[in-house]
């Protein structure tokens, strides 16, 4: 036990023996060097988040609310850009594909991660997490090119399940109304693999005696995962969903090189970020273009809000 005198003196212990502030001082030192190193490792995203992320969405917005010739303009940028006759066939394709690639991912990635982990085999349940994983490596344009392949009949390794669902064509699969399905079965073949892993990782967080507790109990597979594991997944649930609203509604590369490669089938315009591009490297028009940028940024925002607040993403367990 250790007695603080009155008088500021140093504290004394119950045998009478001044207690030494070595110890703190050695703590607060090793704590600011904790701190220093921290901020070391940390320095290089924060400068690299300033100069490429930070400063750019500044100059997007004081863009946004001006004019070419750099007087203030108010809303006129973004009247001009919503009442531009490509603007909500863009946001009526972006919604298709989001709503199609996020349901996508919130059943069959949670799905997949709870048949993975039901696996008692260990190899098997090594090779499914590598196959599941393997698509992930191909980077964004290098994964539509080998699409490109895949859905044309004539080519595709899958071109008798393509001729018996009606495709005797490339362009007539790529037609405008598929566009939204075929994107987001390229999404989620390149990235749900990457989730599936996360999810799994998080499902090993589960003791295996609370499991076990249950089967004792009576509880079949299905009760388990609704009762125990899918809780467990609740906020990694609402992590995927913010990411890849993030990433969705940032469509771009996939239309634009199909659009290439279908000679203008597929529209220069199909999604909003095509006609940013469109806006600020064919029209010139770059204050046009940080409006639609904006208007993303701002619906991006207000969408992974009700994610992060349904989610419970921040909350303490």
């Amino acid at each position: 036990m250790t007695v603080a005198p009155p008088t500021g003196r140093p504290a004394v212990d119950a045998s009478g023996h001044r207690r030494s502030g070595r110890g703190s001082g050695r703590s607060v030192g090793r704590a600011l060097t904790r701190n220093r190193i921290g901020c070391l490792f940390i320095s290089p995203y924060a400068l690299l988040a300033i100069v490429f992320g930070i400063v750019p969405s500044l100059y997007a917005v004081t863009l946004a609310f001006t004019n070419a010739d750099g007087g203030f303009a108010g809303f006129d940028n973004f009247t001009k850009v919503v009442g531009d006759f490509r603007f909500w066939p863009a946001v009526f394709h972006v919604t298709s594909y989001l709503l199609i690639w996020l349901l996508g991912l919130l059943v069959l990635v949670v799905g997949l991660a709870l048949v993975v982990h039901a696996v008692s085999v260990r190899w098997v349940s090594t090779t499914l997490r590598f196959v599941y994983y393997l698509p992930g490596a191909l980077a964004g344009a290098s994964s539509v090119l080998l699409w490109l392949f895949v859905l044309d009949p004539t080519a595709s390794p899958v071109s008798g399940l393509l001729r018996t669902m009606g495709f005797e064509s490339f362009v007539q699969v790529i037609q405008p109304g598929h566009l939204p399905a075929i994107f987001a079965i390229i999404a989620f073949w390149t990235g749900a693999g990457g989730w599936i892993l996360i999810m799994y990782g998080a499902l090993n967080n589960i003791s295996t005696d609370v499991i076990e507790a249950a089967r004792i109990d009576g509880a079949t597979a299905v009760q388990i995962a609704i009762r125990i594991q899918l809780p467990i997944l609740r906020k990694w649930i609402a992590y995927m969903g913010v990411m890849s609203l993030a990433a969705g509604t940032q469509l771009f590369v996939e239309p634009q090189l199909l659009s290439q490669a279908s000679n203008a089938v597929v529209p220069n315009d199909y999604s909003l970020n095509q006609l940013a591009y469109q806006y600020a490297f064919q029209q010139n028009d770059f204050n046009g273009a940080a409006a639609i940028s904006l208007i993303l940024l701002v619906v991006a925002l207000l969408l992974s809000w009700v994610f992060v607040t349904r989610g419970g993403l921040f909350e303490k367990d």
